[in-house]
């Protein structure tokens, strides 16, 4: 991918330089190819189902669409949810608002999705609770990522439910309701600080981890969870990054009743945070195995990856 002109010095120029650019480039075919491929990847990793929230602000219409049918075609499952905002201004806000609600009523898998409070002026934030509400699904939302959404606890107390995913939560202060998604991986790389979802916990917050994107391999996410968590308080343990990752379950139940074997010879947190490279060598989703001997049986993988590597450059190209 292309650098920006200038490097980004904090996270809003981040956003602005890197990922808004990006957001703005895709098309269908490209979101396509991302989604086979993340799908592809997410069950070598012995992930059986994502909690996605995509933004494509120049290809609204029918992207949610074409991330589900991808997954489907993959055999992962997904909770699909597109992202509102207002910085596109008023007409894109409400093309995303309307992405999420035929999608939704069209019986898709889904919650209404939010970028973050930053970026949503109230009347918009006000739409998006009222959508959730008339269709009974929650809100998938980006909490408090960065000092700059410091102020979003105060907006969302008035609003959030339990029903609500809250992604990231560095910045923000219990209480609030809802499910915390805890990214270790993407806020070290933001540079955005530490969430501490203990205090979440301690709150009597779900708290659950996510990877805000970035793959799906969740056995590196929990090692990484830890290791984190131990830094902020050294009598931290393996147990407690191993329920925050039990807990994703909770989010898709049918999960529990999926089957991974993997390449590990036992599976307790002491021995999965200091192990590396644990693969998924068999995955069972519903009584189909589509994952054996650590390759996808649905799809052919390697073409995958292949035209994803030239989609990928057909996006840079546009960048």
């Amino acid at each position: 991918m292309p650098p920006p002109v200038t490097v980004p010095a904090d996270f809003t120029e981040v956003l602005e330089r890197i990922w808004w650019r990006l957001d703005m480039a895709l098309d269908l075919e490209l979101i396509r190819w991302s989604t086979l491929l993340g799908a592809v990847e997410a069950l070598e990793a012995g992930t059986t189902a994502i909690v996605d929230h995509h933004a494509s602000p120049a290809t609204i219409d029918g992207s949610l669409d074409v991330i589900a049918a991808a997954c489907a075609e993959v055999g992962v499952r997904v909770v699909c949810a597109y992202e509102v905002t207002d910085r596109h201004g008023p007409a894109g806000a409400k093309a995303g608002l309307a992405e999420n609600e035929r999608f939704l009523r069209s019986r898709g898998r889904g919650l209404v999705g939010a970028h973050a409070c930053f970026t949503l002026a109230e009347e918009t934030l006000e739409a998006i609770v009222g959508l959730a509400a008339d269709l009974g699904v929650g809100v998938h939302i980006h909490v408090g990522e960065d000092a700059v959404d410091a102020g979003a606890g105060d907006r969302l107390r008035l609003h959030a439910a339990d029903d609500w995913v809250l992604a990231h939560c560095v910045h923000v202060e219990p209480p609030l309701r809802g499910t915390i998604a805890h990214n270790p991986r993407s806020n070290l790389n933001n540079g955005v600080g530490y969430a501490r979802p203990a205090r979440w916990a301690a709150a009597g917050n779900r708290v659950v981890l996510g990877s805000d994107g970035i793959g799906a391999a969740m056995l590196d996410e929990f090692g990484l969870a830890y290791v984190t968590h131990r830094a902020d308080d050294v009598t931290a343990t393996p147990e407690a990054a191993w329920g925050w990752l039990r807990a994703g379950a909770e989010l898709v139940p049918e999960v529990l009743g999926d089957e991974v074997t993997w390449s590990a010879d036992r599976a307790d947190p002491w021995y999965l945070a200091f192990t590396p490279g644990v693969r998924a060598e068999r995955v069972v989703i519903d009584g189909e195995t589509v994952v054996d001997g650590g390759v996808c049986t649905r799809v052919d993988a390697e073409r995958i990856r292949a035209r994803a590597w030239e989609e990928a450059q057909r996006l840079w190209s546009r960048l």
